[in-house]
């Protein structure tokens, strides 16, 4: 049995989706731009999720974002499901875009670990050894200094979307920090500062390594179809929950292991026919596709 995942109202998770066959199929381009940018405003807007930071690969993408209503599996359904059947559809491709079991959700337990994935995200093209500096990445990356301010429209696309259809013909996205920071200005600030330092280290390490960044011009060049060399290391890991500090960090695990046995409990009791037996607080898929009873947050 695959272990259940508690979906909690007001969680921050860094969210990650690759590419089948880790190929290039949203390497920068007008369609891919235009369409994740609107998908995401669309998405984010339907199911009420605070977005405070992306970055879009040629073959992955990174979100950071907060969940206030506990809809996160809702919202990651609809924008993996839409942007795949767009992105196909401008590629003129019919099989899987999504590579099987990539998608991750990482609940991030601190401040601290808020902060180091936002940097994370927002660096990874520098770290990926394509641009010197996030902001110069020619696909779908967002500006710390956004955070805060004004919303910005995403038109409907072109391709895919018909011009009479029901999808909004624009939509609307606002950089937000995340909860528990002071101002939107100062964690800006702090997050500017962090990035600039972490790009500086990994620019640093790259000419360690004797190694070049690819640049803007061969970014664009590269084919929809090819994918990363065969050394690039593959992700090993597939964590639920991020902090530095070691006891946060155990505390966070137990709570998650607490969760793991209280929900296998009710579920044996369900199986059993009990339908009034109360699932443990952030049981999304019991109360949301079978109606069960859940504890109550707080």
């Amino acid at each position: 049995m695959t272990a259940p995942r508690q979906v909690l109202e007001g969680a921050t998770y860094l969210v990650t989706r690759r590419c089948s066959e880790r190929r290039f199929f949203l390497r920068p381009s007008k369609d891919t731009d235009a369409i994740f940018r609107y998908v995401l405003a669309v998405a984010a807007n339907r199911y009420g999720i605070q977005v405070h930071a992306y970055c879009v690969l040629s073959n992955h993408f990174h979100l950071v974002v907060t969940d206030p209503r506990a809809r996160l599996p809702e919202f990651h359904r609809y924008l993996d499901g839409l942007v795949a059947r767009a992105m196909n559809c401008s590629l003129g491709r019919w099989d899987g875009f999504w590579e099987r079991d990539s998608y991750s959700a990482v609940k991030l337990e601190t401040d601290d670990a808020v902060v180091e994935k936002m940097v994370y995200v927002l660096a990874n093209p520098v770290a990926a050894g394509l641009v010197r500096r996030g902001r110069e990445w020619p696909g779908v990356w967002s500006d710390p200094s956004l955070i805060g301010g004004e919303a910005t429209d995403a038109e409907r696309p072109t391709v895919f979307f018909r011009k009479l259809g029901r999808m909004p013909a624009t939509a609307s996205l606002r950089l937000c920090s995340p909860p528990g920071f002071d101002s939107d200005a100062a964690f800006a600030e702090r997050l500017g500062k962090a990035l600039r330092d972490a790009e500086d280290r990994a620019a640093a390490e790259l000419e360690k390594e004797g190694r070049s960044f690819l640049g803007v011009a061969r970014v664009l060049a590269q084919k929809p179809r090819a994918h990363p060399a065969p050394t690039e290391p593959r992700r090993g890991l597939n964590p639920r929950v991020a902090c530095r500090n070691r006891w946060k960090r155990i505390e966070a695990l137990q709570r998650l292991k607490d969760f793991g046995m209280a929900y296998r409990e009710a579920l044996d009791k369900w199986r059993a026919g009990v339908r009034n037996v109360l699932f443990p607080r952030g049981s999304w898929l019991m109360r949301v596709q079978h109606a069960a009873l859940c504890q109550a947050e707080g």
